[in-house]
Formats: structure tokens, sequence, C-alpha cells
């Protein structure tokens, strides 16, 4: 169906199940409730029969089923076509700085020297609704030029400098809902919700200040939701009265069966996209969620799967070749290090690893890459000025790869050792415990972390136990020892932190759904789900 067609339909009443605390009625105005409303009377339905598609391709995939490139589009592969085009301010993208919606972090994520500015209401953020409402009304009050901030602590004084980072704004995955906005008495999408509020009240302010409303869009499986998206796209520059192509968006390829749709995903969202991003963390998740069950597909512990080699290498080449086939960009993956205080040798060590990483990206053809921690701008900054001159690589087609399904599947070789599953039960706990007390980016072990960490950790033990995997000294992974080290984990963080912070930090709840997900017998979609009803 068309938006054409769709805006039709008469869009109803959007019921605020929530307390609307002072500065809150500035963000959910009638006229804002109303367009969201009309998002999801709309475009809800499709959405909610497109995450049940997901649930019925899972059936395929765990009877067997691999992921291929789709028969019926081949020739929007083999078309010679490209994307609409790419703003002034996003043709340079070389580094770019993610984190969540905190007032604090965001101005110093904009003032970091970096060239773009992913404020997350997803995997950084708790979706929490004081966050997810405050995040709205920080992200209002920079488009608006007010965003500034006083430390209630320490008196410290944070506003924006002269040159600041471009915004970008990731709203949350298609399969989650905002619990406490209701259409006809059900729960509306937490995406629709996210990306309505934002653009309604700020696409104008932003284009008076000479830059524009981008997205980075999550979690995506298929072009049929790039096209969802699109037409939400097409509807809202309709509604608001701003030129077809106005709204940019970058897609993250961070699940398996996008891998194998990339030209499609381009090409559905054609007017709208300006590139890809390897969304590494997620994508490794979303590998064992989806062909986890079948053993030729066992990975080795998460610090053995790299981007250099196996899986991960093809789909970032991949992604370069398509990207750059297309006009667009293609953007790399996370470095998720932080600056370890006290410690010089681990320091460097930690920058070293970095800019090996960038230096591997750029070299492939990357046109930029992420960083979580100011501190690593100019070291990421330094290897891509050295590699590439120009604002972007997307002149270096790549004509010289052929990346094959086989290629897109190859598992890593490697080990799993009792510290893997040791560093998977306490990051997963630590991280969900986090999560549970509003905090979506978190510092564990000299990494910024977000919920795909937990993800990881917790499909790893799911399928190590599924597929009765062995530790590499011989020792069967089993429930019994799965709850030995969890307990022994448990005990050590008890010990470390103390009673009371053990407790604030909610880490029993956080312990036991994530062994509750470990355990069980079908792999949960995602951890967040059953989280958030222990948040909302």
């Amino acid at each position: 169906m068309s938006a054409t067609a769709e805006r039709q339909i008469e869009p109803q009443t959007l019921d605020i199940i929530a307390e609307i605390k002072d500065g809150y009625d500035r963000i959910l105005t009638p006229e804002a409730l109303a367009f969201v409303a009309e998002l999801e009377s709309l475009f809800g339905a499709r959405r909610r029969e497109l995450i049940k598609a997901r649930r019925e391709r899972q059936v395929r995939l765990d009877a067997g089923e691999l992921p291929d490139f789709l028969a019926e589009t081949k020739d929007i592969r083999e078309g010679d076509w490209q994307i609409l085009g790419t703003p002034e301010d996003l043709k340079d993208r070389r580094v770019e700085i993610t984190g969540p919606v905190d007032r604090k972090m965001m101005i110093n994520a904009f003032n970091s020297g970096a060239n773009v500015f992913m404020a997350d209401f997803e995997d950084a953020s708790a979706p929490t609704w004081d966050n997810m409402l405050e995040g709205q009304i920080n992200l209002y009050d920079y488009a608006h030029g007010t965003l500034t901030f006083t430390d209630p602590k320490t008196g410290k004084a944070y506003a924006l400098g002269d040159k600041t980072a471009v915004l970008k704004v990731r709203p949350r995955g298609l399969h989650m809902i905002e619990a406490h906005a209701e259409l006809d008495g059900a729960p509306i999408s937490a995406g629709l919700f996210d990306f309505g509020l934002y653009i309604f009240h700020n696409a104008k302010a932003l284009l008076g200040r000479g830059t524009g409303p981008y997205f980075y869009l999550p979690k995506m499986e298929s072009h049929k939701e790039a096209k969802l998206w699109d037409d939400v796209f097409t509807h809202t520059e309709m509604t608001l009265g701003l030129k077809h192509g106005t709204i940019k968006a970058t897609v993250l390829i961070e699940t398996l069966p996008a891998a194998f749709e990339m030209d499609e995903i381009l090409f559905a969202l054609k007017d709208h996209i300006v590139g890809l991003n390897c969304g590494r963390w997620d994508y490794i998740f979303s590998y064992i969620k989806r062909i986890g069950k079948n053993p030729q597909f066992l990975l080795p512990d998460r610090s053995q799967v790299g981007m250099g080699e196996a899986f991960l290498k093809a789909y970032s080449l991949l992604l370069i070749k398509t990207c750059h086939r297309r006009g667009a960009h293609a953007m790399g993956g996370m470095a998720a290090q932080i600056p370890v205080k006290g410690d010089e040798a681990a320091n460097a060590a930690a920058f070293d690893k970095v800019r090996a990483d960038k230096d591997r990206e750029a070299s492939f053809g990357h046109d930029g890459t992420w960083v979580a921690h100011p501190a690593l701008v100019p070291v990421a900054k330094q290897v891509f000025d050295a590699l590439m001159p120009g604002q972007n690589q997307v002149h270096r087609t790549r004509a010289d790869l052929t990346i094959s399904r086989e290629d897109l599947l190859t598992p890593h070789k490697g080990t799993i050792t009792e510290e893997g599953v040791r560093e998977n039960i306490r990051v997963g706990i630590q991280y969900l415990g986090a999560w549970l007390t509003g905090r979506g980016a978190v510092p564990l072990y000299n990494l910024m972390e977000d919920a795909a960490t937990a993800e990881i950790s917790r499909t790893q033990l799911w399928q190590q136990l599924k597929l009765g995997a062995t530790l590499d000294d011989g020792r069967p992974v089993t429930e019994a020892l799965v709850r030995t080290l969890y307990d022994d984990e448990m005990g050590a963080l008890k010990k470390s932190l103390g009673q009371d912070l053990f407790e604030d930090g909610r880490l029993v709840e956080a312990g036991r759904l994530f062994l509750d997900l470990v355990f069980a017998d079908e792999l949960a979609e995602f951890l967040t789900t059953p989280a958030y009803d222990l948040i909302k």
C-alpha cells in the first residue's frame, strides 16, 4: 500500500499512561501527540505484521534453512541505480561518536571533535519514561539553540562550542513498544514514538540551522522493513511540509538477514538513505540468534570473534562494495574502548587496539567509523586523516571483491574457555543490572557496553548449552557448570561492590532474568523485552 493511500486512515487519540512532569508538556503537546497517533494508525499494523514475519522466518531457520540472497529481487541487485544524494554536512563522516540522550553526555559528544553525534534512544539508553522524555527535551533544546547544563553536584557549567558534531538520532527498533503511550487501548511502536516527537518539533528548526532531520535506523531485518520506514518518511514530509528527500537515514546492518538484502534496503529507502553501517556487536548476536541451533555455526569466546576474519570480515567488505556502487557511505563499526585511568600501559594497549581497528576499516574502504568516548575521537580521526584524505571513499567501488553466501556464514575458529563463560556471566549480569536502574551505556572492564553486550553474553551461553559445547579443557558446558560459575561470579561481585551497592544495582533481579534467558528452551528474540516489564 502506498503512503498516499495509507494517509486516508483517520487517526485516533493517543493516551499517555504515565506522569507528565514539569517540562514534559513542551514535548507532549496535543498537536505532537496527534501526529504520533496518526503515524501509529497508518503504520502500526504493518509494523506488527513485519515482526510476525521475523518469527515465521525463525521457524524456517530453526528447521535448517539458511539465509541467502533473494531470487525475487535479483533485478535490484543487478540494476544500475544510485541513491538520491547526500547533504553537504553528511559528506564527511570520518568519526562518529555515539551515546545516550543524557544532557551532559550529549553536550560532551557535540563538543568532542567528532564529525557526527548519534543521540541514541535505543541500545545506549534504558527506555524508562523519564529517560525517553528528557531525551526529547534535550534534543528540542539543541535544535532550538538552548542546550546547556549545570551539574547540580559540582556546579560546573556545560555549553555547546562554536563548532559541534552533526546530529543524527537513533529511535528504538521496530520490535519495541512504548508502554506509556496507547492508541485505542494498546501500546504503540516505540520507534514511531521517538521519531514522531523528535521530527514534529525539530525538523524546521534543524533546517533553519543549515542541517536537517537525520536518523540511524536499528535492528532492520529486511527490505520490507526499510520500505515501511521509507513510507513513514514520505508521509511525514507531506504532513509537515518538507521537501521530498529532506529526511535522511543511515541503516545499521546489524542483523544476519539484512546482510543478504543490503542492495534492496538501499533501494527501498533510495530517496532517504545516505549509507549503511556495520553494527558489529548486534550482528554477532543476530548470527547466533538466527542460525545458532546449527552446530556448524558454534562461535568461540566473544574475544576471538573479530572483524578481520570469517563472517564479520565478509560482511564488512560486502557493505563497502554495495554502498559505494550506489553512491552511499559505508560506515565502520564501534570502538568500545574507553580510557584506562591510572594504568598507562593498559591505556596505551587500548588505544593501540583502536588504531589497528580503524586502520583496517579505512584500508578496506569504509568512509568513517564509530567511537564510544570523546578521548577516542582524535585517535580514530588521525587514522582516517592519514588513509582517507578526501571527504569519503565512495569512489572506491571495490569491484575487485566477490563475497558469497558461504563467506557471509563462515564462523570464526577458536576455543570456548572457562574465562569466556565467566566473562559472559559477569558482563551480562552487570549490564542488565545497570539497565534496570536506568543506565544503558555502561563502562565495564575498560569497555563502554550497550545492550548488544548482554545479548551476546546470554546467546553465547544459550548456544553452548543447546549444542553441548565443550571447553578447551574438555569439560562440557552444562547447566550445572553455568550455575556453579554464576554463583562464583555473583559472590565475587557482592564482595567487590559491597552489600548496599550490590542490592542497589538490582543485580539479584538481573541475575535471575539472565539465567532464565540462558536456560530457556527457545531463545528469546530480545532480552530487553522481558526486562522492559521490570522498569516501565
